[in-house]
């Protein structure tokens, strides 16, 4: 069947449009003593089926980002909007559920169950996340193929300890995909490996692109950073570069975040 031209634009338009739209997002820690300004207004959007980065060097405010586009962290100033509808304002419980069903966690460190095998580190997702709007009954098939994505089906039995520190991050993408979220979140993924590893790791998060998924990745590697279809580039807390993300791009100010 021909799809009508309003279907077509529709179609189009669900491809080109941001799935995250940030609009001019502040934090700043204030205290007796000091007023700290973490991120200074920041507006850019995140395009849907991205392979989308933020790069900096230590302090820039990256890491700080990433939270605050999944909710872990509420802005002092300034809108997260995710797929349409605005973060702030859910209650922690509401931010919660919605990570579950949303965004899938990436983490340097991995943060892997030690005692659980890389089949139960996956199903923990599924139980933790609500199962992903699978029965239980299905989880586990889910769950094996999450890993078999990423290239393990032969270690699912394999604890964390009997596997490399690659093996264990592409548990970590298994893991983060479990409940099938459209955009997973991964902060510094490669920072924990060597260079051959972390160019491998890196290729398994930038073929789920083609799953339809979008990847936010926080880097502070130029190289990786440069892969990206779309990036921004931060400096003590404000954009100084970008390319595909829509981004206002402001002067660099004195001082650095703390």
């Amino acid at each position: 069947m021909i799809p009508t031209p309003q279907e077509h634009a529709l179609a189009l338009d669900s491809l080109v449009s941001p799935i995250v739209q940030v609009e001019r997002l502040t934090r700043v820690i204030a205290t007796r003593a000091q007023r700290t300004v973490i991120l200074d207004d920041l507006t850019f959007t995140v395009p849907a089926q991205s392979l989308f980065a933020i790069n900096g060097p230590s302090g820039s405010g990256k890491s700080t980002v990433l939270n605050l586009l999944t909710g872990i962290d509420c802005p002092t100033s300034g809108k997260v909007i995710f797929a349409g509808k605005e973060l702030r304002g859910r209650s922690e419980n509401a931010l919660a559920r919605w990570r579950g069903r949303n965004v899938g966690v990436v983490f340097q460190f991995f943060q892997l169950i030690p005692t659980l095998t890389a089949l139960e580190n996956t199903l923990l997702a599924l139980e933790l996340g609500g199962g992903g709007g699978l029965s239980r009954s299905q989880w586990r098939a889910r769950a094996l193929d999450c890993l078999n994505t990423v290239g393990l089906a032969e270690y699912t039995r394999r604890l964390p300890s009997e596997l490399s520190g690659g093996q264990q991050q592409r548990v970590a993408i298994a893991r983060a995909l479990a409940n099938d979220p459209p955009v997973l979140v991964a902060d510094e993924p490669t920072g924990n490996l060597d260079s051959t590893t972390a160019h491998q790791v890196f290729d398994t998060l930038a073929g789920l692109i083609e799953r339809g998924k979008t990847v936010i990745y926080v880097t502070h590697d130029r190289e990786l950073a440069a892969r990206a279809s779309a990036r921004i580039e931060l400096l003590d807390g404000r954009i100084v570069g970008e390319h595909g993300a829509s981004a206002v791009v402001r002067a660099e100010r004195d001082g650095g975040v703390s």
